[in-house]
């Protein structure tokens, strides 16, 4: 079934300069943002302590930072976590003497202890939900990784559209991922929203979601490179985005739903996954649109490039010549 009857074809290209001059302004806002700014690392990245505290009626932050600073933990990170009653505690790494993971426990039980017996003194309904702790080297390590992984697949899938269609549309796809990528990093620098590893899984989805809307637009305009005998290469990139644009509605718009459905009652534990993925399919559906089909065109992709290489039989030339 069809969401939409396009009669025409709808003229995407012919705004191509306005909408790269957009992209290029996001991008550079988004980098801005991130040199300046700079992410909001979650404890999987930092490391540290992050202790959630539970109370029967409403907390009151102010009080809370007041307490950690009376104990020593003036450095303290204190916030709502999903209501008014929660309060999520988050602390730089202590030094410990030890390496091993025992002392590294024994530490970590040693803050919330302490930290539980300030607020416990100060009000007698707090009750302590969890307690996590990270090395600073796990989380540098995690960091380097996960830096990794994205660059890894960008360059793996600049490789592989190379091979399955064309040098320009590689140029363009990889183009249009990193600058999902990278504004969906600046979108979470300029909130302030924290980047943990929930987050990073989000960005390698949004990666993979892009990809594929990008790739069935990329076929599409080689088959009608190949089929349509007249008609200039931007006419026919039009051609092909008006005939996905009901299949890439259809994709979003299930997707949309579901993500809202996650950020609006899934919780303040994937909000930041549900967040970065919710932006991405957006993001995504627009740049497999207007940035890698523009940069494609930008490039001079015609008929000539996307045609199929005739491989001539053996013994052709002697067939012809025989009476």
């Amino acid at each position: 079934m069809q969401i939409l009857n396009l009669t025409k074809t709808i003229n995407f290209m012919s705004i191509r300069r306005f909408t790269m001059a957009l992209s290029i302004v996001l991008i550079l806002g988004s980098m801005a943002s991130f040199f300046t700014k700079g992410l909001n690392w979650g404890l999987d990245f930092t490391g540290g302590s992050l202790i959630e505290v539970s109370f029967e009626q409403s907390a009151d932050l102010k009080k809370i930072r007041g307490v950690m600073d009376e104990i020593g933990f003036s450095d303290a990170t204190v916030q709502n976590f999903g209501s008014s009653r929660d309060v999520l505690i988050r602390l730089a790494p202590r030094k410990v003497e030890k390496e091993n993971n025992d002392a590294k426990s024994i530490d970590s039980k040693m803050i919330g202890n302490t930290i539980m017996e300030a607020l416990t003194t100060m009000d007698s309904s707090a009750t302590m939900r969890r307690i996590e702790f990270v090395g600073p080297s796990v989380g540098d390590e995690l960091r380097e990784q996960g830096g990794l992984a994205m660059l890894t697949a960008l360059i793996c899938i600049l490789i592989y559209v190379a091979l399955r269609f064309e040098w320009r549309f590689a140029l363009g796809s990889v183009s249009a991922l990193a600058h999902d990528v990278i504004i969906t990093l600046g979108l979470f620098s300029v909130l302030g929203i924290e980047f943990d590893l929930t987050v990073l899984a989000a960005v390698l989805a949004v990666i993979g979601y892009s990809l594929n809307d990008t790739i069935v637009v990329s076929d599409r305009i080689r088959e009608n490179f190949r089929k349509i005998r007249q008609g200039e290469a931007e006419e026919i990139i039009d051609i092909s985005l008006t005939q996905t644009l009901n299949r890439t509605m259809v994709t979003s718009i299930t997707t949309i739903l579901v993500l809202v459905a996650l950020l609006v009652v899934g919780g303040a534990l994937i909000k930041g996954f549900a967040t970065a993925l919710l932006f991405g399919v957006v993001i995504g559906t627009y740049s497999s649109i207007y940035v890698a089909s523009s940069i494609a065109l930008s490039l001079g992709i015609s008929k000539e490039d996307l045609m199929p290489t005739v491989v001539e039989k053996e013994g052709a030339d002697q067939d012809q010549i025989m009476p």
